[in-house]
């Protein structure tokens, strides 16, 4: 039976407003679905007028502007169910999904459910959980040492993996596929015997033990800010807008 880096594998991603999960809003995703390395890729895409005014900084990273979105996008209730089933397909059929940095956008499309229908990512998962591979946290865990940033384009340089148009929805999240595969390639010796079940449930204690190292580190530079060792899903704040 083929390795998990080798078989079907889908991704997702996310352009936003901002970095704030609790308060920024989803502008545009993708999800790519791929049955087996070298196939063509199935890709879906949704632009979302978000109904708050899009930052200038935002739209310099991703190029979708006030207008574009004002014109061409949906209103995000609709758009934020049909993300979440897309997801929760991916589940039913046992199909791993790659999310670069998921607490980030797993995070701000449950806080979109919770904000547009009164609802949560975690519902759509009560029956078949989501198995999330994250290149970020494989990355970190399995080549812990490299000196360097690990952004998308990072990965995408050291892995010898091709990054056409960074920043646009579809074309980020077909990169961390194939940042998965290459991931997985090149760990097989400490990768192939674990099934994505199991893979998950150590990408939470890596990332865990990632953040307290990161939070030492703030915390010997006399940094405040908090590192939130949760993954792949933020726990909801009360006072979440």
């Amino acid at each position: 039976m083929a390795c998990w880096y080798e078989g079907p594998l889908a991704a997702f991603d996310t352009e936003t407003t901002g970095v704030d999960v609790e308060t920024d809003r989803i502008v545009s995703a993708a999800l790519v679905v791929q049955d087996a390395p070298g196939t063509r890729p199935r890709v879906t895409r949704w632009l979302v007028n978000p109904g708050v005014p899009v930052p200038a900084g935002a739209t310099e990273v991703h190029g979708l502007t006030d207008e574009h979105l004002q014109r061409n996008g949906r209103w995000p209730a609709p758009v934020m169910y049909e993300v979440a089933e897309a997801l929760a397909e991916q589940a039913r059929v046992g199909r791993p999904l790659v999310v670069m940095n998921a607490p980030f956008d797993l995070t701000l499309l449950d806080r979109e459910l919770r904000r547009h229908r009164a609802s949560s990512l975690a519902r759509w998962f009560e029956r078949t959980p989501l198995l999330v591979l994250d290149p970020w946290v494989l990355d970190k865990h399995l080549d812990r040492y490299r000196k360097g940033r690990r952004t998308l384009t990072d990965l995408c340089a050291h892995y010898g993996v091709e990054l056409e148009a960074a920043h646009d929805a579809a074309a980020d999240a077909a990169a961390a596929l194939e940042v998965a595969r290459a991931v997985g390639r090149r760990f097989a010796s400490r990768l192939e015997r674990l099934s994505p079940g199991e893979l998950h449930t150590l990408q939470a204690v890596w990332h865990a033990a990632q953040a307290r190292g990161l939070q030492a580190w703030f915390a010997r530079n006399g940094t405040e800010e908090v590192v939130d060792p949760a993954w792949p899903l933020r726990p909801d704040l009360p006072a979440a807008a």
